[in-house]
């Protein structure tokens, strides 16, 4: 029988994890909606705040996440986050989502956004196994940062070009009340509080449940820190799946994807070289095999264009039969 001193414990641990979880949801939202409404006063179009400041707003969860445990040393923490985010983006959410409703996979998501998803998990799987390639020990550096950061000011220019381009006939039929200025930067701030607040504990959490339970902090971060902190795709995902628009799913899924990889990561590692510690092989594969998975479905799936019922429930059985052999290898 357990002792009461670790029972008490592991309560504590598990509640600030849980507090710090909804203090990073709810203050990405804020910051979110009160960086949107600044940007607006400034007569920042709705456009180009939707490509920045809103998909940086979905993926803030991951980025806090990852750069505290970075500051912190905590390798597998910053690391796993992201890979097991990803995971659970491509099997977990886009899997759920065409279950409920087939997905549809417009023309730039098959020509663009799905294969620089991939490019971008080849390109992390090379850079975290350097002994593959003979190159040394497993470590993403602070050059390979800087390199992923410079793919992510490419996507980014890219995608407000080709946003501004696409919007050109679009007729702008206003936007809808601001708050007074004040009001946005007071919820701006209070939102980029809960967010450091909400990572510190959400971090520590983590790292105390995984020392309590005598498991890697990796499988931690491979699992519930990951499935935690990609609660805003999820969420997104669903209820646009609900309304029918599946198009804007699939792009939440795979932009978030690309964001982690080429922002999170590329931060992280220009903070602190990320020893890949005790992520494993087939994490990293399961990572390509997602989006490897997404791409095929989209582009040579059994309904042009669609990821069907059938093979959402492929990236669904990926996804549980992933996480049963994390949990037996824990």
């Amino acid at each position: 029988m357990l002792a009461p001193s670790f029972t008490i414990i592991m309560i504590l641990l598990i509640a600030k994890f849980v507090v710090g979880l909804l203090l990073i949801i709810k203050g990405a939202d804020w910051l979110t909606d009160g960086a949107s409404d600044i940007a607006r006063h400034f007569n920042v179009s709705s456009l180009v705040i939707g490509l920045t400041i809103v998909a940086f707003g979905t993926s803030t969860p991951e980025l806090v996440v990852s750069v505290i445990s970075a500051v912190k040393g905590q390798a597998d923490l910053a690391i796993g986050n992201v890979v097991g985010s990803n995971i659970f983006n491509s099997l977990a959410i886009v899997g759920v989502t065409a279950v409920i409703c087939p997905v549809a996979c417009s023309k730039g998501n098959i020509r663009y956004d799905v294969p620089l998803c991939l490019l971008a998990s080849v390109v992390i799987f090379v850079m975290a196994n350097d002994t593959l390639l003979g190159a040394g020990p497993d470590v993403i550096s602070r050059s390979d940062g800087i390199v992923l950061l410079c793919f992510m000011a490419v996507f980014m220019a890219y995608s407000i070009t080709l946003g501004i381009n696409s919007s050109n006939d679009v007729i702008d039929e206003g936007q809808s009340a601001v708050a007074p200025l004040w009001k946005s930067a007071l919820l701006f701030l209070v939102g980029l509080v809960g967010l450091v607040v909400g990572g510190e504990w959400m971090v520590d959490g983590a790292s105390g449940i995984a020392a309590h339970m005598g498991v890697s902090q990796s499988i931690i971060a491979l699992t519930i820190v990951a499935a935690g902190t990609s609660f805003p795709e999820l969420m997104t995902s669903v209820i646009a799946a609900r309304k029918g628009d599946t198009d804007m799913a699939l792009g939440n899924v795979v932009g978030s994807n690309i964001f982690n990889i080429f922002f999170i990561l590329g931060t992280s590692a220009t903070i602190t070289p990320l020893q890949r510690g005790n992520i494993g092989m087939i994490d990293f594969i399961t990572l390509v095999l997602g989006a490897m998975l997404i791409w095929v479905f989209c582009r040579f799936g059994r309904k042009y264009h669609h990821i069907t019922r059938l093979e959402g429930v492929v990236l669904a059985l990926c996804a549980v039969l992933y996480y049963i052999q994390a949990v037996i290898l824990a």
